[in-house]
């Protein structure tokens, strides 16, 4: 794009913002230098990515801290055999700190489908020896530890053995000779690395040894004594050899580094992009910003936009919604001066560019842009006193000049265009080169206060028109968009504003009036009904976003006091199973309280709201209709949470045998829902409610078995329905010679839980299948 282009709309001012929330300089620099992208997979991968570091940054703590430049030791190590200083080094050591903390924190959420972020920070091969090694030889001050290497070892703790034994003997010396006036102060000090004595300048020749300098004052002499003098020399010597085995060092882990260049650069260029992403986010956060979605062709929709620079220094900027419809390609805004015609030409411009460089911008979510590889933007004085050209001249030069570029991956944005010349023949220019845009599929946008541009973008198809609009009473802006009208000048509204003379004022209102084109009062009737209408609507979303709110906090009580209702149902059936167990209810008492119960169950409807809700919307939540049930139906049972499969309808009762897993129980069809619906028993409270005894049919089929067999099998089956609380059994004993059935009643008349059973009907199995009533 061309640079003019990011000039006019202020891109770098963009940038600069952006760099101020970088904490590195090389970040900083990072976000000076970004450009737009021209490819759409490139820019939806840098949207992307700065939409998983904005979540990374709200789900964790990590904060990233500031780091130093590495350039100029990454170009230091491309000469042979030099060795990186300590403070270099350090400053590495430093970087690879601040990589790892990102990598660890980022680890924590490798459950998360962040593949590009991932690839940012670790698609490098991790220098893991140099880490270690610049880790295990400097410390956090960035000093070279003594562990670093055995002979630093034993150089450094020799010099520490000289200093105690230096200071023993100065100490000795000073009583000795009775010193302690000639001292400035109690202890030696070092002075060109030898041990010396700070000495007033008027004791200097009455002790032997020799003088090395003299403080600023010249009261001060830096004595050492003729005692220290062969133990500083012995200084000397291990000062020379701790910075040989010093460099030894350096020289170590410059190799390493050498070594493993390529994942040391990678971790430093990974962070110099965390920092340009991170730098995004914050910028994002500062005006409320978001990635919003470009397309790779289609029509510019931006929602609730706001100028971004405006968005910045202005918390309350007013926002704009500039969209252009199908089959339109050009938006002309007309209006009064100052009203912010030209604020949503730059707007668009600029949230374009932004959106194409992966940054956030000010739009409010389903904003959306087409792709524009090229940007073309005349607007305001572009006259140059230099080279003798006047504004109408300059914006001919200029469009003759990209105008060859321009196509349907253009935007190309004109504010004023052909006001520097005669109206009429300007107006007619301006048309023009809107035609001629539109041919090309260039989307274009325009502000203007030609009556014929404006009449123009009424009648064509192709183009849309919009006003500002201005307070009817004051005339003051509003800095609002109104589609699909025109808006008047109000030149002479805004000079009696800012404070022409009344004398200028009214002798152009005369001339207004003989010239006999003033259409202002039929425009001020355009703008009234239009700012009527946006407050009406403004009014329609403020009460919408009320009900949604009221709604969504009615909706979390009803949960609440629900899931609260849900458990102490739950409790209650639980207490009565439990005094059923220890013989303190009858099981018909029980029986009678397990269906109380139930029915306060069946209350809140199958979903868990009430059935009141449910029938005041006329929701069923998949049950069934008793016509809908047919043998062989998989249907799924609520009230436990189960699917099943029905086995045998019966017409007279509404109800069906369901089979679930082994344990077939007759259900009414209207607790029965669709076994594909959704299953209505809430997973959120967890709750499941016993089914009333009287509902569950236990069945047992011991055809084929010896007698002995068969009783065990049925007492068996007894002990299961009791512990399950069920109400009814059903026996298939066959029908055969009868002594299997004879057996089966048999036990049944001394079984002491059965409180009555017989034969069932012939269309349910005759003599064939028994069935039993439990107490």
């Amino acid at each position: 794009m061309e640079s003019r282009s990011f000039q006019v709309l202020e891109f770098p001012k963009i940038l600069g913002a952006l760099s101020r929330f970088a904490v590195s300089g090389a970040g900083a620099s990072a976000c000076l230098s970004i450009q737009p992208f021209k490819d759409i997979d490139r820019i939806t991968e840098a949207l992307v990515l700065m939409e998983q570091a904005a979540a990374w940054c709200g789900e964790s703590s990590f904060a990233l801290r500031p780091f130093p430049e590495l350039d100029g030791l990454f170009a230091y190590l491309e000469g042979a055999g030099s060795a990186l200083d300590q403070d270099a080094l350090f400053a590495l050591k430093q970087v690879l700190d601040v990589a790892r903390e990102a990598r660890e924190s980022l680890e924590r959420f490798a459950d998360r489908d962040w593949h590009n972020l991932n690839r940012t920070l670790y698609d490098y091969p991790w220098p893991a020896r140099t880490v270690s090694g610049i880790g295990r030889c400097l410390d956090a001050d960035g000093n070279i530890r003594d562990a670093s290497s055995p002979e630093l070892l034993a150089v450094r703790q020799e010099i520490r053995a000289i200093h105690q034994r230096c200071t023993k003997r100065v100490k000795d010396f000073v009583l000795a000779e009775n010193l302690g006036q000639a001292l400035q102060d109690e202890f030696m000090t070092i002075s060109s690395d030898r041990y010396v004595l700070p000495l007033k300048a008027n004791f200097k020749n009455k002790i032997k040894g020799i003088i090395h300098d003299y403080s600023q004052t010249g009261e001060t002499c830096y004595f050492e004594p003729m005692f220290l003098v062969e133990t500083n020399n012995r200084l000397q010597e291990l000062k020379r050899e701790e910075r040989e085995e010093e460099y030894k060092i350096l020289k170590f882990l410059t190799e390493l580094v050498r070594q493993e260049q390529e994942g040391v650069r990678g971790a430093y260029d990974g962070l110099v992009a965390l920092d340009v992403l991170m730098a995004k986010v914050a910028l994002g956060r500062a005006f409320d910003g978001r990635a919003i979605e470009a397309i790779p062709e289609g029509r510019p929709k931006l929602l609730r936009a706001r100028h971004p620079l405006l968005a910045l220094a202005e918390g309350g900027v007013q926002p704009v919604d500039i969209e252009l419809l199908d089959g339109q390609k050009a938006l002309i805004i007309s209006g009064g001066n100052a009203g912010g015609k030209t604020v949503c030409l730059k707007t668009l411009g600029l949230v374009a560019l932004m959106t194409f460089a992966g940054l956030p911008v000010p739009a409010a979510e389903g904003s959306v842009l087409p792709l524009w590889t090229d940007i073309f933007v005349i607007m305001g004085d572009e006259q140059s006193l230099e080279e003798n050209v006047s504004t109408f001249t300059a914006q001919i030069k200029y469009l003759r000049r990209v105008w060859d570029m321009v196509g349907d991956r253009t935007l190309f944005i004109l504010d004023e265009f052909g006001a520097g010349t005669d109206p009429t023949q300007g107006a007619a220019l301006a048309q023009g080169v809107v035609d001629s845009l539109v041919e090309r599929g260039t989307t274009s946008i325009i502000a203007t206060h030609f009556p014929a541009l404006k009449a123009y973008a009424m009648a064509a198809d192709s183009v849309r028109a919009a006003s500002v609009l201005f307070d009817p009473g004051t005339k003051r802006p509003l800095f609002r968009l109104a589609y699909d009208q025109v808006g008047a000048s109000i030149a002479l509204d805004v000079a009696r504003e800012h404070g022409l003379p009344r004398t200028i004022l009214e002798r152009a209102e005369r001339y207004l009036l003989l010239d006999g084109s003033d259409t202002s009062a039929v425009l001020d009737r355009l703008n009234e009904m239009a700012v009527r209408r946006e407050q009406e609507l403004d009014a329609v979303q403020a009460e919408r976003r009320r009900l949604e709110d009221k709604r969504d906090k009615l909706e979390a009580r009803f949960e609440k006091e629900r899931g609260k209702a849900l458990r102490d149902i739950q409790a209650q059936a639980q207490a009565i199973v439990r005094q059923w167990q220890a013989d303190k209810l009858g099981r018909k008492e029980t029986r009678k309280k397990l269906a109380e119960v139930r029915e306060r169950v069946e209350e809140l409807g199958p979903d868990g709201s009430t059935s009141s809700m449910g029938s005041a919307t006329g929701q069923t939540g998949g049950t069934l209709a008793f016509a809908d049930i047919a043998e062989g139906m998989a249907v799924s049972y609520p009230a436990w949470n189960k699917s099943g499969t029905v086995l045998e309808v019966n017409a007279r009762k509404k109800q069906a045998k369901v089979d679930f897993g082994g344990v077939a129980m007759w259900v009414k069809a209207e607790h029965l829902t669709r076994a594909d619906a959704p299953e209505t028993a809430s997973p959120r409270s967890g709750l499941s409610t016993p089914a009333p005894p009287s509902e569950l049919v236990v069945e047992v089929d011991i055809r084929g078995n010896r007698a002995d067999m068969a009783l065990s099998m049925l007492e068996r089956a007894m002990d299961d329905a009791l512990r399950k609380g069920a109400g009814r059994m059903e026996i298939v004993h066959g029908r055969g010679t009868g002594a299997l059935r004879r057996e089966v009643h048999d036990y049944l008349r001394h079984y002491p839980a059965v409180a009555d059973f017989a034969l069932a009907n012939e269309e349910r199995g005759g003599d064939g299948m028994t069935e039993v009533t439990l107490k």
